[in-house]
């Protein structure tokens, strides 16, 4: 346990007492931080308008950007939603709990504020233990984008959620390392074809593989529809620099420049490229899933070390790789 006695957020181990006190703040319309098994997230009762409005407050999150509503895996999703193809249901069999947001027509009971006034709301079944323990606990609907400052890196500890709310919530429940890394598939079933709306890991080929089909949005839909799609994310307070993987002359150039004038520069990328470069490395990992567990902790801790995170696309021949490359080039400036 630790506490910032002047601000009041506590940081609590999962245990019967702080789910009391978690249920105790989400019944009350305050806001609580829980784990996933991808980043960390910010919770409020998804049917109180005014609870919500304190997650845009705490976070600085712009008015059009919907949230993800979160639920335990017994919980009975059409209470909430309208099913209007079969395929969803092979979906859910297949996928969860699991890092997939489907999003449906939306009966209504999920606050307009949780869906920037869509007719739409997405829904996520989270696999990790810890966020079932809490979801269970409060036995609701809980509305819940990522636990950190808007535009920020992600979180993927208690202790990235206090560095960037302390002082704004009550409470963060301390589940460890998530091991994802990276936010869920958000997938559009209002459709006769399943649309990604955001990748995630899970993928388009085991989308296709459950159910036939899957395309990706084309991006023509004016209205944000899912989080993650229209505004700047994931960046850390360092400055960055992304290089394409057939770069290396070109980064470690601007590595050793940086160096030179007096900046604390590190790498960040997979085993394969960092064997070519010579300086201070964040090792990413070898696997999609490895980088796409390590990316935002690498991030988080870069931005404590460095001046300049100097980045590399990731290439490891796996789908998961949109998604990791949908994080960097929203993390990273595109140094070319």
């Amino acid at each position: 346990m630790c506490s910032d006695s002047k601000f009041g957020t506590e940081v609590l181990g999962i245990d019967d007492y702080s789910l009391s006190l978690a249920k105790k703040y989400i019944s009350s319309g305050e806001l609580v931080a829980f784990p996933t098994e991808t980043v960390y997230g910010l919770g409020a009762n998804a049917t109180d308008g005014a609870a919500i409005k304190k997650i845009f407050a705490a976070k600085g999150r712009p008015q059009d950007n919907p949230l993800i509503v979160h639920l335990h895996k017994d919980y009975d999703v059409d209470k909430l939603v309208e099913v209007e193809y079969d395929y969803v249901y092979k979906l859910r069999e297949k996928f969860l709990p699991g890092p997939l947001t489907m999003v449906y027509k939306s009966k209504g009971i999920v606050s307009k504020v949780a869906t920037c006034g869509l007719e739409t709301v997405g829904i996520r079944i989270p696999r990790s233990e810890a966020a079932q323990k809490f979801l269970r606990a409060v036995d609701m609907p809980i509305a819940a984008p990522s636990a950190n400052v808007s535009k920020h890196t992600s979180p993927v500890t208690a202790a990235h959620v206090f560095d960037d709310l302390s002082g704004k919530i009550p409470l963060i429940l301390d589940g460890g390392k998530c091991d994802g890394g990276i936010e869920s598939t958000v997938l559009d079933v209002t459709h006769e074809v399943p649309v990604i709306l955001r990748s995630g890991l899970i993928t388009c080929e085991m989308i296709k593989e459950a159910v036939g089909e899957c395309e990706y949005s084309d991006g023509s839909d004016k209205k944000v529809r899912s989080p993650g799609t229209k505004y700047a994310h994931y960046m850390p307070r360092s400055e960055t620099a992304l290089y394409r993987r057939d770069d290396i002359k070109g980064a470690q150039e601007a590595y050793d420049e940086a160096v030179k004038s007096g900046k604390r520069a590190y790498f960040m990328c997979d085993e394969e490229i960092g064997k070519l470069l010579h300086g201070n490395i964040l090792n990413l990992g070898k696997t999609a899933e490895e980088i796409a567990s390590n990316l935002y902790y690498r991030l988080l801790e870069g931005e404590k070390i460095a001046d300049i995170i100097i980045a590399f696309d990731v290439e490891t021949g796996s789908d998961i790789d949109t998604g990791i490359m949908n994080r960097l080039e929203k993390a990273c400036k595109r140094a070319d």
